[in-house]
């Protein structure tokens, strides 16, 4: 019996930083709580990331008016430093990130497998305003 077609999702950014500074910044929990938010009424209060093959990671996104929290969650399959994380969430979803040098610029391109219930716009504008985040968090730090 043939299931959906699987539909991916993809966001991307050129970051105006070196590929050093965009990996310690996607990867270190001290820099993902400022920069893990799809607008500014929301924080990530806490997180957690143990970055290799097979390590997990935690990130707790939240309404900084404490209406509404969830925990954004993996297992990471792939982790290749400065170049490729892989990982997939709980509900089997997965996800691949490139990170390609472009000698003090790298390009950060996201390709996610969506959700059922928010539709693909949502979900396409909702990543790419995080990665949005990240990308003014990291020229900024």
């Amino acid at each position: 019996m043939e299931t959906a077609s699987k539909t991916t999702i993809t966001v991307k950014s050129i970051i105006n930083a070196p590929i050093e500074k965009v990996w310690e910044c996607w990867t270190n929990p001290e820099h993902i709580t400022q920069w893990c938010q799809a607008s500014e009424d929301w924080h990530a209060p806490y997180a957690d990331n143990d970055i290799r093959t097979g390590g997990k990671f935690k990130t707790t996104m939240a309404a900084k008016d404490g209406s509404f929290s969830f925990d954004f969650e993996g297992v990471y399959s792939n982790v290749e430093e400065h170049r490729l994380i892989e990982y997939s969430m709980p509900d089997g979803r997965k996800v691949k990130i490139s990170f390609v040098s472009e000698g003090d610029k790298t390009e950060v391109m996201e390709t996610f497998d969506p959700e059922s219930i928010n539709s693909l716009e949502m979900q396409q504008g909702g990543w790419q305003a995080i990665l949005d985040s990240f990308k003014k968090h990291t020229e900024a730090a």
